[in-house]
């Protein structure tokens, strides 16, 4: 039987476990780009210091990136690798840059269990800074919408 002292326990748990994740994302993988926390903060503009170090989330709807509809390349912001063509990009109506699928060897994927859910976060593949995450409730021809958060990279516009 479910009482609440068993629950107010599982919750203290979820909580100490959330307290003690780490300060950097990723941090058991070696990336060819590396830094020191001290040197990304001088890197980073604070909100993207979060989102790609720290594994934070950008408000919905606050990124001029979830309008950007030009032709071009979408990289990361810590690093400046070329993550997401527009070709693959739609609009998902969550309020985050979405994506069917990312460039060849740009981004890798690992567990994230925060919060209590299962998820699969994504990251770069060059310097290892969180972008978002993956759902599998995307559009043909993957199936797949790579949820990012537009702080976490910059727009490179393909001349016409």
């Amino acid at each position: 039987m479910i009482t609440r002292r068993f629950l107010l326990q599982g919750a203290a748990g979820v909580a100490i476990v959330a307290a003690a994740a780490p300060e950097t994302v990723f941090a058991a993988q070696t990336f060819e780009v590396t830094h020191t926390d001290e040197e990304w903060r001088k890197l980073l503009t604070p909100d993207q210091f979060v989102v790609l170090r720290q594994a934070g989330t950008e408000r919905p709807f606050t990124s001029p990136l979830n309008d950007e509809h030009r032709r071009g390349n979408f990289a990361c912001a810590g690093c400046d690798l070329d993550l997401f063509s527009s070709t693959t990009k739609f609009d998902s109506g969550t309020g985050w840059p979405s994506f069917w699928a990312p460039l060849e060897k740009a981004v890798g994927t690992e567990d994230d269990t925060s919060f209590g859910m299962v998820r699969t976060a994504v990251h770069c593949a060059r310097c290892g800074g969180h972008l978002g995450h993956v759902f599998d409730d995307g559009p043909k021809p993957t199936g797949l919408r790579y949820c990012m958060n537009g702080v976490a990279m910059t727009f490179k516009p393909v001349a016409a």
